[in-house]
């Protein structure tokens, strides 16, 4: 059977300052097939997405449409072109009902309103096989049939290309599985589906081909039955298996349970789902898995990030309720979020009074540190810690990445925490300093703090952590520790363990 192309994009080039995030990238999508586009944060996908879209213009290269060359300068003007995005948080309108939502912004409200919308918008969400109703409000279906109304929305204004970013991310299983059902229905009418996600089972449910990008740069592209799962990890991260070995592994550890410093069992929150997991005084452990496995939720379930839905917690064996992070850092537990610009640093403070800013909330405001010790607090970790700036009282945010991340870090070690999460703390900063950041770890851990690191760099998280918990899809997929902590491994267990060892 002969395949049509629907779309090529071709050469294309992105240049922001200082950083070229796409460099000569290639894009093909034929009618009638679901392709993945795949690659750990900062790959190029959303650069990509947002150039065939007109929310980016390109600096270099070409974008074909059925055999013929378009310029696309606008959302609306790839609308036009019949290129439609459903994206993971929903766009449209829940006070407003389902035909309104679909007919919106095509037709004057009140005609929206009219019956003969209705019937219409009826009629396309059974031939779709959606579960709702043109006049009930949008806001009254889950998310899942709030999804499949956006997609409803783009076929009814003739969509070719359909870009499904994200769409699974809030659903559960059944809603899934609707929502693969309507993606397959719409292959068969000739749609060409672009689905990024990084739930690696759900693309080799769904998709007929992969392509691969890695740091603005094109892997390849594949058919699904040419690439397992284990080599399309291996293609993401930038390693080949037979190029593996064991790097830097640290020494092992024994334990007793009288060791266990913080312990969890079906620990679940409002974006984690149940995990158990424990942590030993002075052990440095760590969850890896590809972006958006549940990781971070994890982490952020632990500290009380997140809103705790179950589990039970012990800390040095008594049983304790963290439901929010100042009852977590009560309990000794420090924690770095993956994201410092929003979840970190406070850009106008200064970086005295980013440093002090943990240990005032635990002493309560009605019991403010004083000038003097503040300064003495600032002036001693600046030190510690060798942050470069010109003094405590320089606002952080003008402040390096790298130089942002030790103002947090020492935030933290004021506290004198006796568990410190750190969540991506050597992400975008230099080379010189993330040697820095995983010194200071293992310093930490000689000295007794239990410390859990997360890196999507697998080589830094072999080179301190003597234990990782492996994510895939947000469970819990394997432990990994002793001659089993090795990158081919880890890469294996995030696949799908084809070849994960047993017990």
């Amino acid at each position: 059977m002969q395949e049509t192309t629907l779309l090529q994009m071709r050469h294309i080039n992105k240049v922001f300052p200082g950083v070229k995030a796409l460099s000569d990238v290639d894009f093909t999508l034929r009618k009638g097939e679901i392709h993945a586009l795949m690659g750990e944060n900062g790959a190029g996908k959303s650069t990509l997405i947002k150039i065939l879209t007109g929310v980016y213009g390109m600096d270099g290269g070409e974008i074909i449409v059925e055999g013929m060359n378009v310029s696309i300068h606008s959302p609306q003007d790839a609308q036009n072109k019949g290129i439609s995005t459903v994206y993971q948080e929903i766009t449209l309108c829940p006070n407003l009902t389902v035909a309104e939502n679909m007919f919106i912004g095509r037709e004057e409200t009140a005609l929206v309103r009219h019956k003969y919308y209705e019937k219409r918008a009826d009629e396309i969400l059974k031939k779709l096989g959606i579960p709702a109703r043109a006049a009930q409000q949008l806001g009254s279906c889950s998310l899942a049939v709030q999804q499949m109304v956006a997609i409803a929305r783009a076929v009814d204004m003739e969509c070719k290309v359909l870009i499904l970013d994200e769409p699974t991310s809030s659903l559960d299983d059944k809603e899934v599985n609707m929502l693969f059902d309507l993606m397959r229905d719409l292959k068969g009418q000739g749609v060409g589906i672009i689905f990024v996600t990084h739930f690696l089972e759900q693309v080799y449910e769904v998709c007929d081909r992969i392509t691969v990008l890695r740091n603005g740069e094109l892997v390849g592209e594949y058919l699904i039955e040419d690439l397992p799962q284990v080599d399309l990890v291996a293609k993401m991260i930038g390693k080949e298996l037979d190029e593996l070995s064991d790097f830097g592994q640290i020494e092992e550890k024994q334990y007793s349970s009288e060791d266990i410093f913080y312990e969890a069992e079906s620990l679940s929150s409002s974006d984690a789902m149940p995990f158990d997991f424990c942590i030993h005084k002075g052990e440095v452990n760590g969850f890896t898995g590809l972006l958006g496995s549940g990781r971070s939720e994890s982490v952020r379930a632990i500290f009380g990030a997140d809103k705790v839905s179950g589990g039970t917690v012990k800390i040095k064996g008594e049983n304790v309720k963290i439901t929010k992070p100042v009852d977590a850092m009560k309990h000794g537990i420090g924690y770095l979020a993956e994201d410092r610009k929003r979840d970190g640093i406070i850009a106008e403070l200064s970086v005295r009074e980013n440093i002090i800013l943990a240990l005032q909330v635990m002493k309560g405001f009605f019991k403010p540190i004083s000038r003097s010790e503040a300064e003495a607090f600032a002036d001693e970790y600046i030190k510690v810690l060798n942050i470069k700036t010109a003094s405590r009282e320089t606002p952080v945010g003008s402040l390096s990445g790298g130089n942002q991340q030790k103002v947090i870090l020492a935030r933290w070690l004021l506290t004198h925490p006796d568990y410190l999460i750190l969540d991506e703390p050597t992400r975008g900063i230099d080379v010189g300093t993330k040697l820095e950041i995983q010194k200071l770890v293992l310093k930490l851990a000689e000295d007794g703090v239990s410390v859990t690191f997360i890196s999507s760099e697998v080589e830094e998280m072999l080179r301190t952590c003597s234990r990782l918990i492996v994510m895939r899809d947000r469970h819990v997929v394997g432990e990994l520790k002793g001659q089993d902590l090795n990158q081919a491994q880890v890469m294996k267990t995030i696949a799908g363990g084809e070849t994960q060892n047993e017990g």
